[in-house]
């Protein structure tokens, strides 16, 4: 039995994450506090007590998440002596979840991944005008007509004119994201149900993520992976652009600013994890939405979310 590490995503956050690990392990403190040191702010404070509004800023929620995610790995190390490297085969995580994966790794020291995903929360929300971009769930579509819809979607009947609308993230089990410029997403949307899909809805997020629209983002971006430290990887990371292994720094710093625009291919990374043998896979952080989707994409692999002081107690114990 192979084992693989996931790290979610953008919209598991919540008001209370962390704070029962923050009282129940000292690892898990430390983290918080050297989060808060890093970017210095009281992020552990949002993210135990809110307000919402405030955590699901992209700049906020995006190291939030990371926080988590690496706070429960420290617990684990810690308190049950789970060394990554020789107990896990491979890491992966959706979208920011990336950030997460290459930090438990140790590809990224905390205090560096937590300025990185800061960096690149602002930069994502600043690269599109409020209100000229939008996201869309199709639900019970494949990706061939996830694409006929969008390429159908582009153009403008009225006007000729050619705007963005692209396959966001592709997370398995029906269900892909579409990103782009509101008019296109809309079209999109108003058009889903002549190419077969069973359900299309807008979705609230406050920028076009994962599109062409997100170059400015990926530019900083660039210029701030390349004064970052980026080590080779304890573990393989398995990258969101490729849907395949990444072990050498460079190779990541790349991945890293071609997956602001990119298609998150998560649907094929799981795939592929299970392709190299891995058999079971643990969530590692916030919620339980990459669990959800693992069970609907590789039902035959076990998969458990690790999150708070009882599902951490209930992994240990099958170890």
């Amino acid at each position: 039995m192979a084992l693989a590490f996931v790290f979610p995503g953008q919209g598991s956050q919540a008001p209370g994450m962390g704070r029962d690990l923050a009282a129940a392990f000292p690892a898990a403190r430390e983290v918080f506090e050297e989060v808060d040191e890093a970017l210095k702010q009281r992020l552990s404070r949002l993210m135990f007590e809110g307000p919402a509004e405030e955590l699901t800023l992209t700049a906020n929620a995006q190291p939030a998440l990371m926080a988590h995610s690496v706070a429960v790995l420290r617990v684990l190390e810690r308190e049950g002596g789970f060394s990554l490297p020789g107990r896990v085969a491979l890491v992966a995580g959706h979208s920011l979840g990336e950030y997460s994966a290459l930090t438990a790794a140790r590809a990224f020291d905390l205090p560096t991944a937590a300025r990185l995903l800061r960096l690149r929360g602002e930069a994502m929300q600043k690269a599109t005008p409020p209100g000229t971009g939008a996201m869309a769930a199709l639900l019970g579509a494949e990706t061939a007509q996830a694409e006929a819809i969008c390429e159908a979607a582009r153009t403008d009947p009225e006007t000729g004119q050619v705007q963005v609308v692209e396959i966001a993230n592709d997370n398995g089990g029906g269900q892909i994201v579409i990103s782009g410029h509101r008019e296109a997403v809309e079209r999109a949307v108003a058009r889903a149900p002549e190419h077969g899909v069973r359900r299309a809805m807008a979705l609230p997020v406050s920028a076009p993520f994962h599109c062409a629209l997100m170059a400015p983002a990926a530019e900083a971006m660039a210029e701030a992976l390349e004064r970052a430290e980026i080590r080779p990887p304890a573990v393989p990371v398995v990258a969101n652009v490729t849907a395949a292994k990444a072990t050498d720094p460079a190779a990541i710093r790349d991945l890293l600013v071609r997956q602001v625009t990119a298609t998150v291919r998560w649907r094929e990374c799981v795939a592929a994890m299970v392709a190299m043998g891995c058999d079971r896979f643990a969530e590692l952080g916030a919620g339980k939405v990459l669990t959800g989707l693992m069970k609907r994409t590789a039902p035959e692999a076990g998969a458990t979310a690790i999150g708070t002081p009882a599902e951490i107690e209930s992994f240990l114990r099958t170890l």
